[in-house]
């Protein structure tokens, strides 16, 4: 009997063809990207956006998003194949050709500029390819494999929608999604490290040099509250600086806090010498995603009730 392919064979059908370059474009990445955009948008509307701007700008943006995560997937295909939890995506499984994967993520990228430039405004479209290029060029291919701060500043290119969103609005930029882009650049690092944390085995086979493959449990953790009281204290600066109800402060608050308590606890479970596993890093990397999602819904609805 001969023996088992490396790789699955690709696709034949269509659908399943079309299903895997979806799969390039890591559709729940996007879901985060589009929870920060939105909200903005009611924001710089101080209400309801014109939903054609609106819809337009969360289209060409998530097209936007797909080309950055396609181009990413080609660039770290053969990463991919080397870890755990991504060794499923589309090209380490040879679903999709490297040349496919390039050529899909350029053609996404040329749409969503073009799009958002004749459809929105110009600088939205201009803003949305800087932020596709810093996080193929700057991000994939510069810091990822060369240093541990790679998701401290590579973190910008996902702290860009916030931004597209106010200027598909207002055709500028202001304080305000100034504001809620340090909220999303300092919320980044821990709760990239605290998965990192979970999957350290895997970015250190692949030979990425994540915060938690390089340092100590205890360091990360310690950083990790550094940028979680930065998130918090940047978040309430929103308040003064986009004139917002007393809703949007005590939501701040209280999600802060909450946050805080879980990366305190996890301190606590490295001050008892727990480790790895044991550790439940994950805990708090599902309690940030919450944190912003529910975050930004404050915006949303407290721009509503102004």
């Amino acid at each position: 009997m001969a023996a088992p392919a490396e790789h699955p064979q690709r696709p034949r059908s269509l659908g399943a063809l079309v299903k895997a370059y979806v799969a390039l474009t890591k559709p729940r990445i996007i879901e985060l990207l589009l929870i920060t955009t939105l909200p903005v948008m009611f924001l710089a509307a101080k209400g309801l956006p014109d939903w054609r701007a609106a819809l337009a700008t969360l289209v060409f943006g998530t097209l936007s998003a797909g080309s950055a995560n396609a181009l990413n997937c080609y660039i770290d295909r053969d990463i991919d194949a080397a870890m755990r939890r991504t060794r499923r995506r589309p090209l380490a499984r040879d679903q999709v050709s490297p040349t496919g994967a390039l050529i899909f993520g350029v053609i996404l990228g040329v749409l969503s500029t073009v799009g958002l430039g004749l459809a929105v405004n110009w600088l939205a479209g201009l803003l949305s390819l800087a932020a596709n290029l810093f996080y193929v060029f700057v991000y994939s291919m510069l810091l990822k494999r060369r240093t541990a701060q790679n998701v401290v500043w590579g973190g910008i290119a996902g702290c860009m929608p916030v931004l597209i969103g106010w200027a598909g609005i207002t055709g500028r930029l202001d304080w305000a999604p100034l504001v809620l882009f340090g909220v999303v650049f300092f919320w980044t690092p821990p709760h990239t490290w605290t998965l990192a944390m979970r999957y350290r085995e895997d970015y250190a086979a692949a030979k990425v040099p994540m915060l938690p493959v390089v340092a100590t449990e205890r360091r990360v953790v310690l950083e990790s509250i550094v940028y979680t009281w930065a998130t918090v204290l940047c978040s309430l600066l929103l308040w003064p600086v986009a004139g917002t109800t007393l809703l949007y402060p005590a939501v701040a608050l209280a999600l802060g806090a909450a946050c805080l308590w879980e990366a305190y606890r996890l301190l606590a479970r490295v001050n008892a010498g727990k480790t790895g596993v044991d550790l439940r890093p994950m805990r708090f990397f599902h309690w940030s995603n919450a944190y912003l999602a529910l975050l930004f819904l404050a915006v949303a609805i407290d721009s509503l009730l102004r």
